[in-house]
């Protein structure tokens, strides 16, 4: 229970830490006996926070600057995660590691597993675009990403299911043989050819994270394609160690965006709905992890220490 508080305490206490103050002591401009005696001096001042600063000579326009830029982005992701832990009073008590049934396992291929047999089950080292990584083995705040899996299992239960699902494994079995990058590619390609769809319109719902019975029966958004795209690759045999989906801050729409990141050994593949053509981690530029999520945890994304050695593995 500690670690479990522990975990999500540190979670929120960084995302609170959200006004210019503390990002100034986050940065290591302040220290928090400076912020609270020019907090205590500034009450006399007929100004803004930062423009006290400016003028008592305490910090630059430059580090106001670039620490306004830090307090968005810090904004913008507890916005984000916010979205995704909205119902965690209502999650199950036990939501860990190999608690949820791995169902897209249940439709792997045999026939188009040939690629995927020849998949090290030993993932490779992690640092999506740079940031360094806290995981947790308790899924139970992300109750809309639980919930897809036991909807899923209703969806293959279901005739309509059968249909899609039918349809489904046949477009998957003629990627058999493939290595994981050719699969990865593909499945991108392929899921990427349904139609995108606001939650609003689709579901009458702000954030719904569909099945993939669901998203290929009606379309879906970001978080649907790549939850389309983490299932097929199951099902076709790529270890879940190997595929995580991220949340990440588009810098330049300036809003949360997912993607699946499937790890193979040469580097990181980003599968996106905004790209037909899949990349590598470090040739995207545009995106900053917020967290990633599979079956067996998640893990929160914060930005590496400076000055740090960062492995090579970091950039791909």
């Amino acid at each position: 229970m500690s670690k479990k508080l522990g975990f999500l305490g540190l979670l929120r206490a960084y995302m609170n830490r959200n006004k210019l103050g503390d990002i100034l002591v986050l940065r290591g401009i302040l220290t928090s006996d400076d912020l609270r005696k020019h907090l205590k001096a500034h009450k006399q001042q007929n100004l803004r926070f930062g423009q006290y600063l400016i003028q008592q000579n305490i910090i630059s326009r430059k580090q106001l600057v670039l620490s306004l830029v830090a307090q968005s982005s810090v904004r913008s992701t507890a916005a984000t995660l916010a979205v995704f832990t909205s119902l965690s009073a209502f999650a199950p008590k036990t939501a860990s590691a190999g608690s949820i049934k791995d169902v897209p396992a249940n439709l792997i291929l045999a026939s188009a597993t040939v690629g995927a047999d020849t998949i090290s089950r030993v993932a490779p080292k992690r640092n999506l675009f740079g940031s360094a990584e806290k995981r947790s083995s308790d899924i139970s705040a992300f109750t809309k990403w639980t919930a897809m899996f036991n909807n899923f299992e209703r969806d293959i239960k279901s005739p309509e299911g059968n249909k899609v699902l039918a349809k489904w494994k046949s477009d998957l079995t003629t990627l058999r043989g493939q290595s994981l990058k050719q699969m990865a590619a593909s499945v991108n390609t392929m899921v990427n050819k349904t139609r995108y769809i606001t939650d609003d319109r689709n579901w009458g719902k702000s954030d719904y994270w569909a099945t993939p019975v669901e998203f290929f029966n009606k379309g879906g958004d970001c978080e649907d394609f790549a939850i389309a795209k983490y299932a097929s690759l199951r099902a076709l045999g790529v270890p879940e160690n190997r595929m995580r989906i991220a949340i990440v801050q588009d810098m330049v729409k300036n809003i949360p965006h997912a993607i699946l990141v499937v790890y193979g050994d040469d580097g990181a593949y980003i599968l996106d709905n905004q790209s037909q053509a899949m990349k590598f981690a470090r040739d995207v530029k545009t995106y900053k992890p917020i967290f990633s999520i599979n079956r067996t945890g998640w893990w929160l994304h914060e930005k590496a220490p400076t000055g740090g050695t960062v492995l090579a593995s970091a950039a791909q």
